[in-house]
């Protein structure tokens, strides 16, 4: 499963960027406001620092709006992935702009209905928000094994990328289901690598460590080691332990009163 961060933080993604753990990034005009930048320098930045899909939000409610800000916004980089609601509208936008091979990505989904109808619209994404339904005491991570069955049942290409996560468990049931994308927000994605068990294990693993002598820790870290060599025997040691050992020799291999017969 592929893993986006749903963020306009230049900081943050590079940061993502750095630990090779996300394949593209999500934005939304709220989160793109946050950072009180102009608008495109900011999504082109984004799309140069990220190696996959950017997703950006058009904002006009008509369908002939979207359609215009989606050609802009394909234009401006090649990574650019179009967010259009699921809406009577969107999904107009969403067939003309999947039909000049602009990848959209069909946001706002709450039901197994309207996933069905963004991938029969053209869709290359659907994002269901798996948060916002648990909010509502709905089942989020049901709808999302519903649209996998469907998708599956009919062989439909949309990919399931997995929209308001809100904690680690949404996104390991997602990757359980077979969902192709969780996105999800910086404070999440350093959810999945936290483990207090790791934080314990590294801290006694590194008071052991204090532990021993300092010229041992040296040589640990230059690849040298500190035993020490046997000495050399003296020479006159060395030729009678020779003499011995040729003397055992020679006894062993003479015949036996018994061989001699």
């Amino acid at each position: 499963m592929k893993i986006f961060l749903d963020s306009a933080n230049l900081t943050e993604i590079r940061e993502a960027v750095s630990w090779g753990a996300i394949d593209g990034v999500t934005t939304n005009p709220s989160l793109v406001a946050k950072e009180r930048r102009d608008f495109f320098p900011l999504l082109k930045e984004i799309c140069e620092t990220v190696n996959g899909p950017v997703s950006m939000e058009t904002t006009s409610r008509e369908a002939t709006g979207m359609i215009e800000e989606g050609r802009i916004f394909a234009k401006l980089h090649p990574h650019i992935v179009v967010k259009c609601p699921l809406t009577k509208e969107g999904l107009k936008a969403t067939r003309a702009l999947s039909r000049e091979k602009i990848r959209v990505n069909v946001t706002l989904c709450f039901s197994a209905t309207q996933a069905l109808l963004a991938a029969k619209a053209g869709a290359s994404f659907v994002s269901p928000f798996v948060g916002r339904l648990d909010d509502i005491s709905a089942d989020g991570m049901g709808l999302i094994r519903d649209i996998k069955t469907i998708y599956t049942n009919y062989h439909f290409s949309t990919q399931i990328l997995v929209a308001s996560v809100r904690h680690p468990l949404h996104v390991v049931e997602a990757a359980r289901i077979g969902a192709d994308i969780a996105t999800m927000p910086f404070a999440v994605l350093e959810a999945l690598v936290k483990h207090p068990l790791t934080e314990s294990g590294l801290e006694r693993f590194l008071k052991d460590w204090e532990q021993l002598p300092q010229e041992g820790k040296a040589a640990w870290l230059s690849g040298k080691s500190t035993a020490k060599s046997p000495s050399p025997l003296p020479a006159s040691t060395a030729a009678s332990t020779s003499t011995r050992a040729g003397s055992g020799k020679a006894r062993a291999s003479a015949p036996t009163v018994s061989q001699r017969r």
